[in-house]
């Protein structure tokens, strides 16, 4: 099928919105617009087709990403672009990874909540469950977003794009509270994503009223003690998932570093090596998209390395 064919069809398809072509700096980007659903808001959802895509025929990888408009275009990025493009461009062309499509899923105004581990909340204890709830604006909505990512989009981008289907070459990725439902999402449906990059990613909820002291100490303990219950009892068996996990240490992530140094310890005893499970420090490091672009290729490389030969 050529890419005029393919445009046209997936502009008709009435799930898709409008559909039409950007031009990132590398590859081809098609926005599809207001991507209707029946579990959550409708929102834009940018897919990044990658170099070579339309002069073959070849079936590609898929990553989702969180925070669509922030990922291969500055003029649509408020806080910076991550230049997913770009990277992945230099990345192909080294033979570092396998060359994938990227679905880039635009928030919305209900980001936090959309965002927010529903396992996570039902575990806290009843006071920092209201609590958080009143800070994000209310329960969580994101059992509705994943399934607005599996039911309805994973589906429309395998029946309009030359994808690999199957869970071993579906990931998905996210920053800050991105990377909390990356995890929930592999964690939830193993059966369909069978790794997560979690950048930055924001354990401890809420920072405001945090100052070191006891009352620090005494959220961090609580919360923590919730978060790894529900890690220990949801992660996949070994084996054939993968989970990646960083953090600097300004600005916002300089909260993280107890919080993952225990979620870390989780992993591992549940068996997670080196090959299935990486939990990486980049000192100076803020919480922002400038800093999570200068690491990209790191977690690009762990979700889409090239896989082993194999050999008789």
């Amino acid at each position: 099928m050529n890419r005029r064919t393919l445009l046209a069809l997936t502009a008709a398809l009435p799930f898709a919105g409008a559909a039409r072509a950007e031009t990132p700096t590398a590859g081809r980007l098609v926005l599809h617009e207001a991507m209707a659903s029946e579990h959550t808001k409708a929102r834009n959802v940018s897919i990044w087709l990658p170099p070579g895509y339309d002069a073959s025929d070849a079936r590609y990888p898929v990553l989702y990403m969180h925070d669509g408009q922030n990922l291969f275009d500055a003029a649509t990025a408020n806080f910076g672009e991550w230049g997913v493009d770009e990277h992945l461009d230099r990345l192909i062309a080294g033979g570092q990874v396998r060359a994938p499509i990227v679905v880039g899923v635009w928030n919305t105004d209900l980001r936090l909540r959309e965002y927010l581990p529903s396992d996570l909340i039902a575990a806290l204890p009843a006071d920092m469950r209201d609590e958080v709830q009143a800070i994000y604006g209310g329960p969580p909505l994101s059992d509705g977003y994943l399934r607005f990512l599996i039911d309805e989009l994973k589906p429309f981008v395998d029946r309009s794009y030359r994808t690999l289907t199957g869970p071993q070459d579906t990931t998905i990725s996210g920053s800050s509270m991105g990377g909390l439902i990356s995890m929930q999402a592999v964690m939830k449906r193993p059966d369909v994503f069978s790794a997560a990059a979690c950048l930055s990613t924001h354990w401890p909820l809420k920072v405001e009223g945090l100052e070191p002291g006891p009352q620090l100490d005494a959220w961090r303990e609580r919360l923590v003690t919730a978060w790894t219950g529900v890690i220990a009892a949801g992660l996949p068996p070994v084996g054939a998932h993968r989970f990646y996990f960083d953090r600097g240490d300004e600005t916002l992530d300089q909260f993280y570093g107890q919080f993952q140094t225990r979620i870390d310890r989780v992993f591992r005893d549940a068996g997670y090596g080196p090959d299935r499970f990486q939990s990486l420090l980049f000192p100076g490091a803020q919480h922002n998209e400038a800093s999570w672009n200068g690491r990209l290729d790191v977690p690009l490389t762990f979700l889409l390395s090239p896989r082993p030969t194999q050999t008789s």
